[in-house]
This record gives structure tokens, C-alpha cells and sequence, in this order.
């Protein structure tokens, strides 16, 4: 039995990662390290949990002892590496803590990797893998036309970016000076199920059915490529299991989309889930329509203005190809908030949906 430590398996696309693993394949064990900050949640995991083959550990990635524990107890046949501070919202107005877990993390995992292989036989050396999952982001912003590749040069415009394009170099270089067996994807936007509501996606769907403003940001022409979490995710099995070591992967949905073209489809799609006629916080405002809701609001600072990828690699070298179109992955995704009303009670306990990134100014709205 194969046994994969998944760090950040308790966030977003890392319990989307782990439950799609646990119930797929029952010749692998899955232990989660996971630290639990505000965007981790392990009830994420609790349809897994009755698996002995699933094992849960709190704690930090920087912590060399706890990860010299897991290895020495656990023997891992492959590292996935999800855990990071992921928001780039919040790295504007904190990024100490996205240098600590972004780099100083990345490090101290790579680490511990390197030293449990050098304890390990040339069977399960040979065989073990580290994948790093990172974004499109570190590229920077892309003009109207072309697409990203994995020889595209780094260009990282946000404390967030600047972290994971500091990881990915770490991550190359542990391939490069001591050969530890990496791999790494490039993703696009991710949205779907259990997606904490900082992010676009379920803040914009979360905060219309609740009749609050849908907030837009600058004027609403940004472009992002949006990946469904179920494709991405089984996009990083095939990594897993036919990438090259010391190989980059691209990954998207190709599905570009300015954000108020995403707002206005996920507006028309409540409309017909969740009429605004039937929805009482929508009636007693006399909103009629979802797109009532929408606002405009003051820019983030350095907003990259596109992101798009280029996946022939994956689609051409592994046989990798997104499954659902945008509307097909929005549709499943505003089905489940709409239908786990007490997950997204429970979150707002800890994120009220308040703006930031906005140089500590006190008004959101300007």
C-alpha cells in the first residue's frame, strides 16, 4: 500500500484533493498535515474519516520535528504539497505570514524530504515523488493576447506570488543540487465545493443570496482562467503518475472569463436555482434580480489585469484534459453552497466577508 502525506489537506483543493483519493483508490493510505488556520477546516474531511486508511495530523509545516516525526512513522511514497497562504488580499496586508508558510514552510519540507530519502533503498527512491502545487500567478500579468507557458518568465506582482515564486525555486533547486524527485503544477484559477469565501467565486454567491452588494473590483475586465477543483485535482493524479521528474505542468480549464462575466453567470444561474422572487432577504429589498446587487469598488493594489494558460504539455505528453466547462463546474459548485447552508454558517464565524487588501484604509467602497 502506497501512502501519500498531503500537507494543506484540510483547505480547499487539498480536501477536495484527499477525498477524491480516499474514496477512488483503497491501495492508498493518505495522511493529512495540516495546521488549521482560518481556511483550514477539517470538516472538509469528515465523509473520509470512518477510512482507516486516512490519518489526520495538526501542525505546521515549518516545524522540522514534527515533519521528521511523520516521515519516520508514516514512510511516505510521495509528498503533495498543497499547504500555503493562498490570498492575495490578505498578503497585502500580511505577508510576513505568507513568507513564513510559503517559503520558510516550502523549505523546511523539502528538507525533511531529502533527509528521510537519503534513509530509504533505491526501490523506494526511485519510486517516490514531491509535487509542488503552484500558480499561474508568478508569471505576472499577460497583455490581451498569448498564454502562459512553463518556460513563461516569472514576474511575480504580489506578496503572495513573490512567496510561491520563491517556493517553486526552492523546489527547483532541491531537484537540480541534490536530485530529490520533484514535480510541480502550474494552476489556474480553482473554484468548486468547500471553497473558503475570501475567494471569488462562492464570496460573490454567498454574499447574493444573502442580499448583500456583490462586490466587482476596478471595472470588472480582468481576465482569470478558471479550472473546476474535481478536473485540477485528477489532473495532479496523472502528474503523479506519468510526469517526467523535474518537470513543470501547466494546468487550466481554458475558460477565460472577465470577473463580471463570472458575477453576471453566477447572478443568471441563482436566478433559475434560486429565483430571487423565492429568496426572502432578496424580497424584503425589493431586489428582483441578482444583478441588482452588483458594485463596483475601488481596485486592489497591483491587480494583475489577465491570466491565461497554455496546457498543451499535459493535454499532449500525460492525456490530461479539463471535463467540465465553466457553467457545467459553476453550476455543481452554487448547488453545494446553496445545499450546505450550515458549512457556510459556520465559516462565516470566522470571515464575515469584510474587504481587505486595501492598504489598512478604512473605507471599502471608495
Amino acid at each position: 500500500m502506497e501512502t501519500w502525506l498531503v500537507t494543506g489537506g484540510a483547505g480547499f483543493i487539498g480536501s477536495n484533493f484527499v477525498q477524491l483519493i480516499v474514496h477512488q483508490d483503497k491501495q492508498i493510505k493518505v495522511v493529512v498535515l495540516d495546521k488549521l488556520t482560518y481556511a483550514g477546516n477539517f470538516s472538509n474531511l469528515k465523509s473520509i474519516t470512518r477510512y482507516a486508511r486516512f490519518h489526520f495530523i495538526k501542525g505546521d509545516i515549518s516545524d522540522r520535528q514534527l515533519l521528521s516525526k511523520i516521515f519516520k512513522k508514516y514512510k511516505p511514497t510521495n509528498v503533495i504539497h498543497f499547504a500555503a497562504e493562498s490570498h492575495v488580499d490578505r498578503s497585502i496586508d500580511s505577508p510576513e505570514v505568507f513568507i513564513h508558510t510559503n517559503i520558510i514552510g516550502t523549505f523546511e519540507l523539502l528538507e525533511a524530504t531529502r533527509i528521510y530519502l537519503k534513509t530509504q533503498l533505491p526501490l523506494v527512491q526511485n519510486h517516490f515523488r514531491f509535487l509542488h502545487i503552484s500558480t499561474d500567478e508568478v508569471y505576472g500579468s499577460l497583455g490581451q493576447r498569448g498564454l502562459f507557458s512553463e518556460n513563461s518568465r516569472y514576474c511575480p506582482r504580489s506578496p503572495y506570488s513573490a512567496t510561491k515564486a520563491a517556493s517553486d525555486h526552492l523546489v527547483h533547486a532541491y531537484f537540480e543540487t541534490y536530485r530529490l524527485p520533484i514535480l510541480m503544477v502550474h494552476c489556474s484559477n480553482n473554484f468548486g465545493p468547500m471553497q473558503f469565501p475570501e475567494k471569488f467565486v462562492p464570496l460573490t454567491i454567498l454574499n447574493a443570496i444573502e442580499g448583500m452588494e456583490i462586490p466587482v473590483y476596478g471595472d470588472g475586465r480582468n481576465v482569470r482562467d478558471w479550472v473546476f477543483v474535481e478536473d485540477f485535482c485528477k489532473a495532479i493524479i496523472v502528474v503523479l503518475q506519468k510526469g517526467q521528474v523535474g518537470d513543470t505542468y501547466n494546468v487550466g480549464g481554458k475558460s477565460e472569463k472577465m470577473n463580471i462575466e463570472v458575477v453576471q453567470e453566477i447572478c443568471a444561474q441563482l436566478n433559475h436555482l434560486y429565483p430571487a422572487s423565492k429568496n426572502e432577504k432578496l424580497k424584503k429589498q425589493r431586489v428582483f434580480n441578482y444583478e441588482e446587487l452588483i458594485r463596483f469598488v475601488k481596485d486592489r493594489p497591483g491587480h494583475d489585469r489577465r491570466y491565461a494558460m497554455n496546457i498543451q504539455k499535459i493535454e499532449k505528453k500525460l492525456g490530461w484534459t479539463p471535463k467540465y466547462s465553466f457553467s457545467q463546474g459553476l453550476n455543481r459548485t452554487i448547488r453545494w453552497y446553496l445545499h450546505n447552508k450550515k458549512w457556510c454558517a459556520e465559516i462565516k464565524n470566522k470571515y464575515a466577508r469584510q474587504r481587505l487588501g486595501l492598504l489598512n484604509e478604512k473605507s471599502a467602497k471608495e
